[in-house]
């Protein structure tokens, strides 16, 4: 009778763990996998410990198991970028959002709009506002102020303009003007 006990207690376990994984497996986002895991691996070692331990000390050995085997899952979650992406799907800080790349998704005016950035988190749409005029929906932007709320400042790429940009054009009005002033001493 009492070892049925232990091994219930370990049973529960069991089945706890395998309703958070398949829980996990159902809604991504590591909400119950590391409790999940835990239960479910120290409910399985219970299962075969539970002829060897005594009773009364059964409950100690699994809460122990639960925090060591929760202890190692969590290392391994946090280490061994299981999910993929080491933080691809969120921002560490509003800073990082700076030069991300995304598309209007509501006309972006001086005092409002949204866009939706390629890579901008758990929900990439982002109210915003434009450096310059109007910029319609569907236009590729860039951002160009963060922030440090949920408002970013954009520019449409085809305006916007980096310094190897404008050395580019001055590179390019240099090489015209010296081609006409070759074509004005030729003639």
């Amino acid at each position: 009778m009492v070892e049925l006990l232990d091994q219930s207690l370990s049973l529960l376990l069991v089945i706890a763990g395998t309703i958070l994984v398949v829980a996990e497996a159902l809604a991504p986002g590591a909400h119950f996998i590391v409790l999940g895991v835990a239960l479910l691996v120290s409910g399985l070692i219970g299962l075969v410990l539970a002829s060897f331990i005594g009773p009364a000390l059964m409950p100690f050995v699994l809460a122990a198991l639960v925090l060591g085997v929760g202890g190692a899952a969590l290392w391994a979650y946090r280490n061994l970028d299981i999910y993929g992406g080491k933080g691809s799907g969120q921002t560490s800080d509003s800073s990082s959002l700076k030069g991300q790349t995304g598309r209007v998704t509501e006309e972006v005016t001086q005092t409002g709009g949204e866009v939706k950035l390629d890579a901008g988190g758990f929900n990439p749409h982002y109210s915003a506002r434009s450096v310059h005029g109007v910029i319609p929906e569907g236009t590729e932007v860039v951002v160009v102020d963060p922030g440090g709320g949920n408002v970013i400042t954009v520019e449409s790429l085809e305006l916007a303009e980096d310094d190897i940009d404008r050395e580019l054009a001055r590179g390019r009005k240099e090489t015209e003007r010296v081609e006409r002033e070759s074509e004005s001493d030729v003639v």
